[in-house]
């Protein structure tokens, strides 16, 4: 068994905290992920995030097509505990879906949310609002309209337009919730 010793020091030499970490034993994300990606298989739910933060905190991020049961969260989370040495290593586990309110991270995420209404950040050409006509490899195809003068007409008309985006051209893109 290998250890990795770390102190934070003093000046004089002293240790602050003294920590050991069993490096034959860490938990790595690859590892999560390897027990995830078994429990998905054949299943249309989808991996959104998956992140170990400090301490062993485990935040794992799942939907699906037709959303994410309590249930399959309850039975993803047993999955990854009981193929987790708690006696080894210590951990903190949470499973969830990723909210509706969180920015889309996965291509799945486009391809649920076709034909909502969903709000874009682009890294250059600003912020757009409509609706998700289409999701593919490369990008979206996002649909809004915007009044526009129109000739023979006396008033601005409500104009449908049509953008898309490269996925490397988003910053963020949420839904768009309406009441």
């Amino acid at each position: 068994m290998r250890r990795l010793y770390g102190a934070l020091w003093l000046k004089r030499g002293i240790p602050l905290f003294f920590i050991a970490y069993n490096l034959s034993y860490l938990i790595t994300v690859e590892h999560v992920k390897s027990l995830i990606d078994s429990k998905l298989n054949g299943s249309d739910f989808f991996l959104v995030d998956l992140v170990i933060l400090p301490g062993n905190k485990i935040r794992v991020s799942i939907d699906g097509m037709n959303g994410f049961p309590i249930e399959a969260c309850v039975s993803f989370s047993r999955a990854i505990e009981h193929n987790l040495d708690r006696e080894v290593e210590d951990f903190e586990l949470e499973v969830s879906s990723p909210g509706l309110t969180k920015p889309f991270k996965v291509k799945e995420q486009y391809l649920k949310n076709i034909g909502r209404n969903i709000k874009v950040k682009t890294l250059e050409k600003g912020n757009f609002a409509g609706e998700l006509r289409e999701a593919n490899d490369d990008g979206i195809l996002l649909v809004y309209s915007e009044k526009e003068k129109v000739e023979g007409q006396k008033k601005k008309v409500e104009v449908e337009k049509k953008i898309a985006f490269n996925y490397s051209d988003l910053k963020e893109v949420k839904l768009s919730i309406e009441f």
